[in-house]
């Protein structure tokens, strides 16, 4: 089965792509590489023994995606083709809408005409907004508090319509909590192009002095520590859940269209991941504690109990193992993709 695996050099793409290669499916990588590296597909390679086919485009471009879709006969997609900083989508809101909502309408439109109709959909726990109450259910209200995360609702909505509109298709909408960790080997992890919006990635990166110290924005949250709870998933553990998600679309049992969050049910705040990395480490970190940062809320952490029931699916990762794996990755790559 071939899968057409958007944005598939990136960091959950990427660490997807290895997934569906031990579980006999063959990936085709789509990628403007705006924010990835080939190199990530060579590594990939490199732990799998097998190659992978990539394809330079984007999915705005619906010629080529027509083209790709024909020429190497997908059978689905997972898309995790968009732009994904917070902080820089509040700056530059239509540069998200078109990146984000536009490409997927394009991508949409191409599979349609190419009769290919399964999809997963890389969605996030951003939709939630900042929820009234914590472990978050995939049926509370969605109220999203930046650009980003309502690019990723706008495109879960269109292709509800899509479904609602045609149930010959099969969607899946996983929505991810908060990934983090890399591959085992240490040969692929999160590369950032530019300075990291997220935490581990500027934790790993100040433990290899390639950043002087963390900035932790806020510290007066209602939160134990006063620092924002997240609940931090492995990327492994993400990557296998797309898998599940896909041998979902065969089991009659499941339906057509479903929405899961992908997370582990338990949450940690900044605090805690910087002094559990610190200890898997054996490396101080450098933090300082600066305003909060618009869009940011207090507390998130998933129900996990949906995805166990639907997909048969459960992170088995803990933090030690995430900080760990986060350690070999960036103590062995300091530069990224780019050593």
């Amino acid at each position: 089965m071939k899968i057409l695996v958007t944005g598939g050099a990136g960091y959950i793409g990427s660490h997807t792509c290895i997934e569906l290669l031990g579980s006999g499916y063959t990936p085709v990588v789509y990628d403007n590489l705006s924010n990835s590296s080939t190199v990530a597909l060579d590594r990939v390679e490199q732990i799998t023994g097998q190659s992978v086919t990539f394809v330079d485009g984007d999915i705005r471009d619906a010629a080529k995606l027509k083209q790709t879709i024909k020429e190497h006969s997908i059978d689905a997609v997972i898309h995790f083709a968009g732009l994904k900083a917070v902080g820089e989508s509040v700056a530059k809101p239509i540069m998200y809408y078109d990146n984000n909502v536009s490409g997927s309408v394009t991508l949409l439109e191409a599979m349609a005409e190419c009769n290919v109709k399964k999809i997963i959909f890389s969605s996030s726990a951003t939709v939630y907004g900042d929820p009234a109450s914590v472990p978050i259910l995939e049926d509370f209200p969605v109220s999203t508090t930046n650009p980003y995360g309502q690019s990723k609702l706008m495109v879960e909505e269109i292709m509800r319509d899509v479904y609602t509109s045609d149930n010959d298709w099969n969607i899946s909408l996983l929505r991810y909590f908060n990934p983090v960790g890399a591959h085992e080997s240490g040969l692929i992890g999160e590369d950032p192009s530019d300075i990291p919006n997220n935490l581990m990635p500027f934790v790993s990166g100040v433990a290899v002095g390639r950043y002087e110290k963390l900035s932790v924005f806020g510290d007066d949250y209602p939160t134990e520590d006063g620092t924002g709870v997240r609940d931090y998933i492995h990327v492994v553990d993400l990557a296998k859940g797309h898998v599940k998600a896909l041998q979902a679309f065969d089991n009659p049992e499941v339906d057509n269209l479903f929405t899961v969050n992908l997370g582990t049910g338990k949450g940690f705040s900044v605090l805690e991941m910087v002094n559990a990395f610190a200890a898997a480490s054996s490396k101080e970190v450098a933090y300082q504690i600066v305003d909060r940062r618009p869009g940011d809320i207090a507390c998130c952490y998933a129900d996990t109990a949906l995805a166990k029931k639907l997909l048969g699916w459960t992170a088995e990762k803990d933090i030690k193992a995430m900080c760990e794996d986060t350690w070999r990755w960036q103590s062995n790559n300091p530069n990224g993709y780019r050593s």
